[in-house]
């Protein structure tokens, strides 16, 4: 039901069962999908009940279970469509997550435009649609009544209901994504389209119990799963909401810090340099450690340096190096927010910066970095 830009780095195996695996990306089953499961199980057994006159209790228990599972593989797919299309603009995947009564993508990066992050979020809707869709026209052809018939039913109004509620402007909701790509494409700033999504997701929240409290009120029929899906859905958007918001407040690029600022002066050195002479050379410098065939094989790391100068001063400088791959290589022409996100989501802790040519400009250090935040912070 929603996608989400991760920042920490988490294993695989975190999160629930592995169910299986997409384009590489795997599926997990969160132990809370159990929960909101059996809540689901318990509401609509009753209901099942009244719909098919005549139904046993365990008749009316398996539907109530059957359309669980049925539900569940929606989400999946529509988790799906935010996952491949979130890949076939280049944008990583972590995982999937089928939780409560929702599902979630977790891309490691986030979307760069507004255009790429509006394309992701409509994707699920779209596929929920079609997939009421199709449904609706099996419901048109089935004979009324009968187990099947109420199973092909629901499916399609739970999917269209998906598909529609997704739609609503709030994150972490799909419409809520969609409202902050257009908000950040007019103003041409992220953290406004959030506070808008932000906003959105309050409206809905609300709204979410007032259409429980209808049902109530009037003695709906299905008053009581209302009430209980309401309650779910609305602490899942407003809790969502408020993650999105902190994760905003993490990745805001301050006015006026410059990233050319904070970059230290790069130096390139031979990679079988002794520590002892590369530390000299070092002096508050990053130092790049090149081998002979000009490959750059990693950043001086001096605290390493330092222990293993302190009783082997003439060991090659590459045996105190940290690795450079691309995680740990910045454009100078990078927009400040990706800097910073890539800083956060990256255990490093100095990184290396080129210029237009891909020539080695400078050396980002983590703790530069904090500390200008830090100082910004204090003083706003």
């Amino acid at each position: 039901m929603a996608t989400t830009s991760g920042r920490g780095r988490a294993r695989h195996g975190e999160g629930g069962l592995l169910l299986c695996r997409v384009a590489g990306v795997p599926v997990l089953l969160s132990p809370s999908w159990w929960v909101g499961a059996a809540v689901i199980v318990l509401l609509y057994t009753p209901l099942v009940g009244r719909l098919l006159p005549g139904a046993t209790s365990l008749t009316s228990g398996l539907v109530a279970a059957a359309f669980t599972v049925l539900l569940a593989l929606s989400v999946l797919l529509h988790e799906l469509g935010h996952c491949l299309v979130a890949l076939r603009l280049g944008l990583p995947v972590r995982r999937v997550r089928l939780f409560l009564l929702g599902g979630i993508t977790e891309i490691s990066r986030t979307p760069p435009r507004p255009g790429q992050e509006g394309v992701v979020a409509v994707a699920g809707p779209a596929v929920s649609i079609a997939l009421a869709g199709l449904t609706g026209v099996a419901w048109l052809a089935l004979p009324p009544g009968g187990a099947v018939w109420l199973l092909v039913a629901q499916t399609c109004v739970a999917n269209l209901a998906v598909g529609v509620f997704n739609l609503l402007p709030g994150l972490p909701l799909d419409g809520g994504r969609m409202l902050r790509a257009l908000t950040w494409a007019v103003t041409g700033r992220r953290h406004a389209g959030t506070t808008a999504g932000v906003v959105g997701a309050g409206a809905v929240a609300v709204g979410l119990i007032v259409w429980a409290l209808v049902g109530l009120l009037g003695n709906a029929d299905d008053q009581w799963l209302r009430l209980g899906v309401c309650v779910l859905l609305a602490w899942f958007v407003v809790a969502g909401a408020g993650a999105e918001h902190n994760a905003e407040q993490r990745r805001h690029w301050p006015d006026g810090l410059r990233l050319e600022d904070l970059v230290r002066p790069v130096l390139q050195l031979p990679a079988e340099s002794p520590v002892r002479d590369a530390l000299v050379a070092a002096a508050g410098r990053g130092v790049v450690l090149v081998r002979a065939d000009g490959l750059a094989v990693g950043l001086l790391d001096e605290t390493a340096a330092e222990r293993l100068a302190a009783h082997a001063p003439l060991e090659p400088a590459e045996r105190a190096s940290e690795p450079v791959g691309p995680e740990t290589i910045l454009l100078a022409g990078e927009p400040p927010e990706a800097v910073l996100e890539r800083v956060q989501s990256v255990l490093a802790w100095q990184f290396l910066v080129l210029d237009a040519d891909g020539r080695p400009n400078g050396v980002l250090r983590r703790e530069d970095l904090r500390s200008a935040l830090h100082a910004h912070a204090r003083r706003g």
